[in-house]
């Protein structure tokens, strides 16, 4: 801290134009491609400027080529962060008012990307002597972070506006309950940066199948992590309503500073947010109860479930289907073969 006085101003809060970044994740199949380039087409309707397309996929943004203007850009491994930077400021130079990257991912896990470089770094440091790699992990992976909060901080200051589709794969995570690891179900996550993922202005999930309609509520905490519907933006989504140019009109009038005109549909209403700590370790309290009472009955497993409130059921409902019922009713077989 300096030994001076330092000054400060107060003024009245007034927003002005921002960067939109607009996260799209999801797996193969649930319209990821074209709903980034149906979004694009809308937010340019207002920004004006070319729309660029970043292609990691071997050049699958070309099979919309006759359906939407855009300039492609293939973009091969290496996938650095700093490779994607430059790609990214080469769009701007370029005109690009709205850039798509498709897919962002690569940047986690390809060659080159987050953790090809974390591995590489840990062999730099330590070579084949894998206990000293152990020691190394956290030193490893500085650089890699480093690069990507380059990046990070690079497409801040950037005049243009961003789409990035996230490949998403299924992930568990194992918890303990009543002393035994158990597998709690995750959804479908992005695969990315949960810093880089958090940066984005709103955050779709496209499930397989979906048509482009994002899912916004879901029984998986960690589907529920990763969404993001700002409350300024409830009134543009509607739960069975695809991503099309009028919503990324809309996004766009946003980010220039105009009022959001709501959808003439019902808006979408995202989840209750379970995902900071306190909320998760309920949830958590209450899985352990439904595995103690699948110990000892149906009946108990239901007179525990029954009272919970809707909000609760919708993100357990999964673990109740896939490990509460099933050994609920292992309990109930294995008591009637005692009794006979």
């Amino acid at each position: 801290m300096s030994d001076q006085p330092r000054n400060f101003t107060a003024i009245n809060a007034v927003r002005s134009t921002v960067p939109l970044l607009t996260g799209l994740m999801g797996p193969s199949g649930g319209g990821k491609t074209y709903s980034a380039l149906r979004l694009a087409k809308g937010i340019q309707s207002v920004t004006g400027g070319d729309i660029y397309g970043i292609d990691t996929e071997a050049r699958r943004m070309l099979h919309y080529a006759d359906m939407f203007k855009f300039k492609h850009v293939s973009f091969a491994a290496p996938f650095g962060s700093l490779d994607y930077l430059e790609a990214l400021r080469f769009c701007v130079a370029q005109g690009g008012k709205v850039i798509i990257t498709d897919s962002m991912s690569h940047e986690h896990e390809g060659p080159g990307g987050m953790l090809d470089t974390w591995e590489k770094e840990m062999a730099r440091l330590a070579g084949d002597d894998y206990k000293k790699r152990e020691r190394v992990r956290a030193l490893a992976i500085q650089k890699p972070k480093a690069d990507r909060r380059t990046l990070i901080n690079g497409l801040l200051q950037m005049e243009a506006n961003f789409i990035f589709c996230f490949r998403a794969k299924e992930k568990i995570k194992l918890v303990k309950i009543n002393g035994k690891t158990e597998v709690v179900a995750q959804g479908f996550m992005p695969i990315a940066g949960d810093e880089f993922v958090f940066e984005q202005t709103v955050n779709c999930l496209l499930l397989p199948g979906a048509g482009g309609v994002p899912t916004w509520r879901s029984e998986n905490i960690g589907e529920r992590q990763m969404t993001k519907l700002p409350e300024q933006f409830r009134g543009l989504f509607h739960e069975t309503k695809a991503l099309d140019e009028d919503i990324g009109r809309q996004l766009a009038l946003w980010a220039r500073g105009d009022a959001v005109t709501p959808a003439a549909t019902k808006p979408a209403e995202p989840q209750d947010d379970f995902g900071d700590e306190d909320a998760t370790d309920r949830i958590n309290a209450i899985d352990k109860e439904l595995a103690a009472a699948a110990e000892k009955s149906w009946d108990a497993l239901k007179a525990v479930w029954d009272p919970l409130p809707e909000d609760i059921k919708e993100i357990l409902r999964s673990a109740l289907n896939t490990r509460h019922k099933p050994r609920a009713l292992e309990v109930e077989r294995a008591r009637k073969g005692e009794a006979a």
